[in-house]
């Protein structure tokens, strides 16, 4: 008779309790759902506010490897004086400057595109250099001409940043 109670007292709790077990799942699931719908909306609103952010940080770093390209660096920072090794350091110390004012902005772009740039900034710089250090220069004057005449020779390692940061542009807008 006990045991016949037992069973009919299982009997009753048993779906009780798989019904409670799977109202729960639903329920999780459900909550689980609206939850990560929420977190994807957040996210998409937060990308829409970020995106022109993220276009002038582009914008900033292309008119910084603009400025470091030589052929317009040269133009635009002239010789103090005819020694050489100041105007080399007058030039890499600019490069530098508009580096440094421009760190900030990687927050915004990728790894990738802060590597192409870092080392289109080194290039330029160890391109400086390897002119200054050059036996056909011993003015300031013919350091510029030397620069220029080895920028006929291959691209700028400028453009080639700045056709990598568009491709980035492009990528991210589609």
């Amino acid at each position: 008779m006990e045991s016949i109670k037992w069973i009919e007292l299982l009997s009753y709790t048993l779906p009780a309790i798989i019904t409670g077990i799977v109202a729960y799942s639903f329920f999780h699931l459900h909550h689980k759902g609206l939850e990560d719908r929420r977190k994807h909306l957040m996210r998409k609103a937060l990308q829409k506010e970020s995106l022109p952010i993220r276009l002038q940080a582009y914008e900033r770093m292309v008119l910084y490897l603009e400025r470091i390209n030589p052929a317009k660096l040269l133009i635009r920072v002239a010789p103090y004086s005819d020694d050489k090794n100041a105007y080399e350091n007058q030039l890499i110390q600019q490069i530098e400057q508009e580096f440094e004012h421009n760190l900030t902005q990687q927050i915004y772009i990728t790894e990738e595109c802060w590597t192409v740039i870092s080392t289109a900034k080194n290039t330029i710089i160890q391109s400086i250099r390897k002119s200054n250090m050059s036996d056909r220069v011993d003015t300031s004057h013919k350091l510029r001409e030397v620069i220029l005449s080895d920028l006929l020779d291959k691209q700028s390692p400028s453009y080639v940043a700045i056709s990598y940061l568009k491709f980035e542009v492009i990528q991210m807008m589609s």
